[in-house]
């Protein structure tokens, strides 16, 4: 397929029948690589759909190319770098080469730049890593528990990430080495000024924890 025909395809909205041929046509998936630095939005954007649809379905298919997603978390375009957080987990689960351990700080660091949408995809990934690597849990737990001082524009923005906070911990809780830990701040949450986070931290606390009182 040349690229004005991935262009129609991506103008139809169907990433998802794009990403299926690019698996089997290694053209394609290189204009679809190219995509990533086009003029074009929505050539670039729905090129980067297609390519965390491809790591989600065959993460083998896109491993070689780890190091082009890697530098992708320092886009300046916000959509281009939050697909690159989302492949890049779903790397892990074929992580060979232990490429992910390399980049640990890079990665987590991202929870710092003070966005709410960048920080929410390293947080909502961070089940799925644990879950590929159980030997990062004790690391990956301590940045998470990091989430309720960390820098966001507002403290309405914290308490939405406290509840992917939550959702994550629930992705891997049987792998947590410090069980109580992370209880202690689930139950903190019991207080949160978010009824949306409140109601995570009590399905959490029934679902993990002997006690059926909790406040």
């Amino acid at each position: 397929m040349k690229l004005p025909n991935v262009l129609k395809v991506l103008d139809k909205d169907k990433a998802e029948a794009l990403a299926e041929e690019a698996m089997k046509d290694s053209s394609l998936l290189l204009e679809i690589f190219n995509g990533i630095s086009s003029s074009n939005p929505k050539l670039k954007f729905k090129s980067a759909k297609t390519l965390s649809i491809i790591s989600k379905k065959n993460p083998q298919k896109l491993y070689s190319k780890i190091d082009f997603f890697i530098d992708l978390l320092d886009s300046e375009n916000n959509i281009i770098k939050w697909n690159a957080i989302d492949v890049i987990a779903n790397l892990t689960s074929v992580d060979i080469d232990r490429r992910f351990e390399g980049i640990f700080d890079k990665f987590y660091g991202l929870l710092q730049q003070g966005s709410l949408i960048t920080a929410g995809h390293v947080v909502s990934n961070s089940g799925k890593i644990v879950n590929a690597k159980p030997s990062l849990e004790s690391k990956v737990t301590t940045e998470l528990l990091k989430v309720e001082k960390v820098r966001l524009p507002t403290e309405e923005c914290r308490n939405i990430l406290v509840g992917h906070t939550i959702l994550s911990f629930d992705q891997y809780f049987d792998k947590i080495q410090n069980k109580d830990e992370v209880t202690s701040f689930v139950k903190r949450q019991l207080n949160n000024s978010r009824n949306a986070t409140k109601i995570k931290a009590e399905k959490f606390l029934k679902k993990h924890t002997n006690s059926k009182h909790y406040w």
